[in-house]
This record gives structure tokens, sequence and C-alpha cells, in this order.
């Protein structure tokens, strides 16, 4: 069987299993909130993910496969070094995305991504071959890891202070209301829930079809970057399957760690997420759904009882987020050195 059929073969393979940890690692910063006010016991809430989780990558187009397939270049390489680069970053991307879920962190794969690319496409081929976008963002034009890194910085921060006048506004309309309105609450969350995982799953599994669809055209096996539709549905499965299994270990540190988490409270991070990551969507913006529903959160605090955050874990995850990019580009270092260890040994 031919060399670079087998190496494009494990390279798609490896990036189902990134997109199946991006679902398992992300499974609880989506279903965090409904659990933490009891709108749903947790069966419920990752069988209401899991269907509109699956919808979001079909029905979400694909503009930020667009961005994530294109922030790399690796067009003048040999079609097999290109496929050995991108495999080195995706298993450094999915190492760390498995270290931190086994701690517990709230860290992005989006940045583990970004971080496990980058190193190893770095380290192999130079700073050359990553689109750094700088010289077009001096023309106006967002584009490569500049679009990106904008993406994910700004996202946080539209968490924190969409989520504060989200609260701020719910609060006052509820102001005087009877305690069965949490009832009515807990049930409102099905509907912002769902929209919730679609936006999730339509950002989240785009860049896996963007990288998927970067192997076929590196391998030769398709003339155009466009997304087929058995990528769109392999990475909705994956990604689904991923939110099935994973991710009760962050529950703790998003559902309760931060704020307590009452059933208004809830419904106003899940709306505020679903806005900011579906706008993202559209405009072809990579997010982290972590840094985006733990910023609500706490925005949701600030607003409320500002004494009450607990700012010492906000200080962890903020720690976490800014180690993520250069800890999963040296994992993707690391494995692209193990690659050539591995290689040399066999000339």
């Amino acid at each position: 069987m031919d060399i670079l059929f087998i190496l494009a073969l494990a390279t798609v393979c490896v990036v189902l299993v990134f997109d199946y940890t991006n679902g398992f690692h992300d499974a609880a910063n989506i279903v965090a909130t409904m659990i933490a006010s009891r709108a749903m016991l947790p069966a419920q809430a990752v069988l209401l993910v899991a269907v509109f989780e699956f919808l979001g990558p079909l029905l979400g187009g694909t503009a930020v496969a667009n961005t994530i397939g294109k922030f790399v270049d690796l067009d003048g390489l040999e079609p097999r070094l290109a496929l050995a680069i991108l495999l080195c970053g995706l298993l450094g991307a999915i190492s760390w995305n498995l270290i931190t879920w086994w701690k517990g962190i709230p860290s992005s794969s989006s940045h583990a991504l970004v971080g496990g690319l980058a190193g190893a496409v770095v380290v192999s081929t130079g700073l050359a071959h990553v689109a750094w976008g700088f010289a077009e963002l001096a023309h106006g034009h967002l584009t490569g890891v500049t679009k990106v890194l904008l993406a994910l910085l700004l996202s946080p921060l539209l968490g924190f202070w969409v989520a504060f006048l989200v609260h701020k506004v719910m609060a006052r309309l509820l102001a005087g209301a009877r305690p069965i309105i949490n009832r009515d609450l807990r049930r409102a969350q099905f509907f912002t829930a769902a929209w919730l995982a679609f936006s999730h799953g339509a950002n989240d599994a785009q860049k896996s079809m963007g990288i998927l669809t970067l192997v076929l055209l590196l391998g030769g096996f398709t003339h155009e970057f466009a997304v087929p539709f058995w990528v769109m549905l392999a990475c909705s499965l994956a990604i689904t399957l991923g939110v099935l299994t994973g991710g009760w270990r962050i529950v703790r540190t998003l559902g309760f760690a931060i704020y307590k988490v009452r059933p208004l409270h809830a419904i106003d991070s899940q709306i505020t997420s679903a806005a900011v990551i579906f706008g993202a969507s559209l405009l072809g913006a990579p997010v982290s759904t972590t840094h985006v529903v733990a910023t609500s959160i706490m925005g949701i605090g600030y607003a409320e009882r500002p004494k009450a955050v607990r700012w010492q874990k906000a200080r962890e995850i903020a720690m976490t987020w800014i180690i993520t990019i250069p800890g999963a580009a040296a994992m993707g270092v690391l494995f692209y050195l193990l690659f050539l260890a591995l290689t040399r040994g066999f000339q």
C-alpha cells in the first residue's frame, strides 16, 4: 500500500481523535451550569447536548474551517513531510487536552490546536510556513494566526461583559418575582442549552473539518479547499461521541468553583455563551468554549456579588490559558523530534 495513503489515513484518524477529545474535554463546559443549577440530571443534560452538538457542524457552515485550514502554509512541501508535520501537531494538541483533562483544568482545545500545529510547523520548516497575518493586518485584513489569536483573545472579554449586562437586565426584569420562577428558569434551559450545544458544535467541530480538508488537499486527494459532506459528518460524529463520554472532572471547576450557580445564573451564562460562540462562527472566528463559559460565569458573579467570585480559581484558569499555546507547541515539537528519531532508524 502506498506510504502516502497510509500517512494520510493515519492523519485523518488522528484528526478525528482530536475532534473526539475536543468534545470529551468541552462536554463539561456545556453541561456544567445545567447540572449546577439542577435544571437537568447529568444523563438528561448530556443527551440534550449530544443531539444539538451533532447538528451544529452539519448546519453551521464552514467559515471557521476555512480560517483554521489556512493558518499554516505547507503547500510547497513534499506531501509525506507535510502530512507528518500535521500529524505531529495534532498529537501535541491531543496530548495537551488529555493532560489538562486529567488535572481537571478547563483549558482551551482551540489554543491547544493552534499551539500544537504552530510548534510542529516552526520546528520542522521555519517561521515562514505559518500564516501569521501581520502584513495583512496592516492593510486592515484579518487572516491567519492573527485572526485566530484575536478571536481567542476577544471572546473571553465579550463573554465577561455580555454576561454582566445580560444578568443586570434579567435581574431587573425578574426583580420581585416569586421563588417559583426558578422552576420556569430551569425549564427554559432546555432551549438555551440546546442553542449553546449547537453553537459549540458549529464552531469547534469546524476546526477539525478545516484540518481534515487540509489533509486531503496536501495528500492530493482533492484539488481545492472545499469541505466535503463526509468530512462534516465524520467530525460531527466524533465530537458528539466525545461529548457523550467525557469531561466530568471539569464540571466541578466551572459549575461550582468560580461562583455558586443558580437557575438565573445558568440561563444567563448559556444565553451569553451561545450568542458569542454562534456570532464568532458566522464570522469564521475560532473561539474557545471553555474561555467563554468560564468568563460568562465570572461576569455574572461580578454583576451580582463581586466578593463572592472565587477570583483565585479564576487566576488559576487564566494562567492555564496563558501556558496552553506554548505548552501544546512544546508537545508538537516533541512529537516532531520523535518522528525524526524514528524515521532515522528506518534509513
